[in-house]
């Protein structure tokens, strides 16, 4: 079934990031529901094609009364599909049978959000409608994402349903805790675009379950070191690329804890830590270091912080303000001298450089700290746009129209070890985080002495 638009398996996905990405010409169903996640699931199909898939979406009914269908056929690989007949009720004479056809063609479904209507129907067997025939039609790999509100998820019926699609082959990912429809909070919230097709690049790949009885800890998100009561020192780091560290670690199988000063919402699965200044979180990686098997230091902590802090909110004066910064302990260094016997330790190396001078830098940095690995990503900003204060604009790649950086979706990265230099370029976060969790599963398979 060839494409009818978009990206072919050599091609890139229509937001234009570049390289080998995990899911690269995969053909993905997608299957949308009636919710008001539904609006996620642009966010998921884009991401799908970054990471290489060729994506044929498929909406039920409800789910057009949140978003349209045209949004999906800008996105994927296939125009977005709604019924299993035509427009004139007599079908497609070229696909008369289209459920039969997406389920032989496809290397997966991943469903999101999924509806309880949706996973009862599948459970018991019932086909109404194009995704359902389409779930019944293939022998495909299912990865199903629930989404609904918290009583509705907890609810004996749908707790059933979900175990024996468990029982059944099919991959379930755990709803994410947090605010919900209506301004209520609960567990029933549809997991982070990035943490889904995390779950289903693991799913398809050789490692799925290869990290089983692993224990990892991963910081994310950039410190904020006090001035007083009011104000603080900080760096633009969103903790995007930490969070899809984590979902891809847990994805493959390890118990994750997540020591985090962002304020987004974690991947399901994961132990979080909240922390906010770089004191804090040091105690907190040491703390969780201490048992683990695996630490990726992806958080952005700031170097310095002041040397006082002041308890009482510091007054304008109208004169020149003299700060006093003192450095703040170095936890990539602590880690690599506490590291326990077979311990994989990972650092992260923000850097405004870019070709062999990044490399560089992150070679420089894993001699200096001992550690396993270093991500050198450059997270420099280019432009003359931002105003005073304002976020300046990412640096995009030259003729790829790719933003990357802080704060972005897309890295400009290279991972380096004592062995070897793996040059990503600019790709999704969520690849640079496939290839990484790639190399820490390497390093585990290893003795120590080889490393």
């Amino acid at each position: 079934m060839a494409p009818a638009s978009g990206p072919t398996g050599s091609e890139p996905s229509p937001s234009g990031v570049h390289g080998d990405g995990p899911l690269r010409a995969k053909r993905v169903v997608l299957g949308v529901c009636g919710g008001i996640a539904a609006y996620k699931a642009v966010e998921i199909c884009r991401r799908l094609g970054d990471a290489g898939a060729l994506v044929s979406p498929v909406l039920t009914q409800e789910a057009t009364r949140f978003v349209g269908p045209l949004t999906f056929t800008a996105l994927a690989a296939e125009p977005a599909r709604t019924s299993l007949f035509g427009p004139d009720g007599t079908g497609d004479p070229a696909s008369p049978v289209p459920h039969v056809q997406l389920g032989r063609s496809i290397d997966a479904v991943v469903v999101a959000p999924a509806t309880a209507r949706l996973i009862g129907s599948y459970a018991a067997g019932i086909s109404s409608d194009l995704l359902t025939a389409t779930l019944l039609a293939t022998r495909a790999p299912v990865l199903v994402c629930p989404a609904m509100h918290a009583e509705m998820w907890e609810h004996a019926a749908v707790q059933d349903n979900v175990a024996l699609l468990r029982r059944r082959g099919v991959h379930v990912l755990e709803p994410a805790e947090g605010r919900l429809a209506g301004g209520d909070f609960g567990k029933g919230r549809l997991p982070e675009p990035e943490a889904i097709v995390a779950a289903l690049a693991a799913m398809l790949g050789p490692r799925s379950g290869c990290l089983d009885g692993v224990k990892a800890v991963v910081s994310a998100g950039g410190t904020r070191e006090a001035l007083d009561p009011v104000r603080y020192i900080a760096n633009r780091s969103s903790g995007k690329q930490g969070y899809a560290v984590a979902a891809e670690l847990a994805a493959r199988g390890a118990a994750v804890t997540l020591v985090t000063s962002s304020a987004l919402a974690p991947p399901s699965a994961v132990d979080v830590v909240r922390v906010e200044s770089a004191a804090q979180m040091q105690q907190a990686v040491l703390s969780a270091a201490a048992s683990a098997d695996v630490v990726v230091m992806a958080a952005a902590v700031a170097d310095y912080r002041p040397a006082v802090v002041a308890g009482q909110k510091l007054k304008k004066t109208g004169e020149p303000m003299l700060l006093e910064l003192v450095p703040t302990s170095d936890i990539l260094a602590e880690l690599c001298t506490r590291r326990r016997e077979g311990q994989v330790i990972v650092g992260f190396a923000a850097e405004t450089a870019s070709g062999a001078e990044l490399v560089s830098l992150g070679r420089a940095k894993l001699a200096a700290k001992g550690a396993d690995l270093i991500v050198a990503n450059n997270v420099s900003a280019t432009g003359d746009g931002a105003g005073a204060g304002a976020a300046p604009p990412a640096e995009v790649e030259a003729g790829g129209g790719v933003a990357f950086g802080f704060g972005e979706d897309a890295s400009r990265a290279v991972i380096v070890s004592r062995q070897d230099t793996l040059d990503l370029g600019v790709v999704a976060k969520s690849s640079v985080a496939a290839k990484l969790v790639d190399a820490i599963t390497d390093l585990l398979a290893l003795p120590t002495a080889d490393r």
